[in-house]
């Protein structure tokens, strides 16, 4: 096999109405610059995950020069992105400042599809009152995407105040026994508020796709109707 021999799927997005993402951890960098140069070639946007700044720095500059690159959230949009049709659906909730570069992997994931999602960070349970000044804004979205590590709290007292989908995604911060994110992983998947759905461990990218999931059935990117 060659090593720069990639199948990418195009049509996902015809199938199941999500796009390919391009997982770059544990790819080279001449197998992500074939699928971007493919990308070129049938004038198609791409969303890049998990792609460090080492390997952005080592692309070739043709390729780099179209990324909108993202070093918190690793994340790079490449090529044409199109403009958010989709606003006030979906609420990014981060416990804490050290959740931001998941938090933020799910918003830029969202973005590249055409929502755009409102972030609140630093509402930690810890300090009750943070989460509770914005609880109402909150309760106002259909969808919620509660990030945290640690113990995981948020995700539970969320689902006890908030009406809309939960999507809870554990991360992997916090001290030994958080044991890199199955402590929270745990928490979430035993919470007693019900109906909380739990994605993988600093799983941003995944959160917004069951985001992106919801909002198609809900039919919230079908064209409006004729007047």
């Amino acid at each position: 096999m060659n090593p720069t021999d990639v199948v990418f799927d195009f049509e996902r997005a015809r199938r199941i109405g999500l796009d390919e993402a391009v997982f770059c951890q544990g790819k080279t960098i001449a197998q992500i610059a074939a699928i971007l140069a493919d990308a070129r070639d049938r004038d198609v946007g791409l969303l890049l995950t998990r792609l460090d700044p080492a390997q952005f720095a080592d692309l070739p500059p043709a390729e780099a020069a179209d990324l909108d690159y993202c070093a918190l959230s690793r994340t790079g949009f490449f090529g044409r992105l199109g403009p958010a049709r989709i606003r006030g659906k979906v609420a990014i909730v981060a416990a804490g400042t050290s959740d931001a570069r998941v938090a933020r992997e799910a918003q830029r994931s969202l973005r590249h599809a055409g929502v755009e999602a409102e972030v609140i960070a630093d509402v930690g349970v810890a300090g009750l009152w943070r989460l509770m000044a914005r609880i109402e804004e909150i309760r106002r979205f259909p969808i919620v995407i509660a990030v945290a590590g640690m113990d995981a709290a948020l995700a539970s007292v969320l689902g006890g105040l908030a009406p809309g989908a939960l999507i809870a995604v554990p991360t992997s911060v916090g001290y030994g026994a958080a044991e890199n994110g199955r402590t929270a992983l745990n928490a979430m998947l035993a919470s007693c508020a019900p109906g909380v759905v739990v994605c993988n461990i600093d799983n941003g990218y995944g959160a917004a796709c069951a985001a992106l999931r919801i909002l198609n059935v809900m039919g919230a990117f079908a064209d409006p109707a004729p007047a």
